[in-house]
């Protein structure tokens, strides 16, 4: 699914405009991202949640010459999928 079908289907399923769903899903992702830059973490109850995880700096290899390269710390989104999504993508 790519982003005109997500807008379509969220704007069919809340009987609202293109317009007004892709503006909602754009609220909805920038509020997550802005919340998890402060460090706090994003929990919606029987979906998951999103929070950030640091990488540490580490020495990683060049593949196709072999030279040894310094990758940098970083920082990552990370998603836990909730029990009750699990148990339904498992049709448990």
């Amino acid at each position: 699914m790519n982003k005109g079908e997500l807008v379509s289907t969220v704007a069919e399923e809340a009987g609202c405009s293109n317009a007004q769903a892709e503006q909602i899903i754009g609220a909805l992702f920038s509020s997550i991202v802005s919340t998890a830059k402060s460090g706090d973490k994003v929990s919606w109850p029987g979906f998951g949640s999103f929070s950030v995880s640091q990488r540490a700096a580490r020495t990683g290899r060049n593949p196709q010459t072999g030279a040894t390269i310094n990758i940098a710390a970083s920082k990552a989104l990370r998603f836990s999928p909730a029990a009750a999504l699990k148990a339904t993508l498992n049709d448990r």
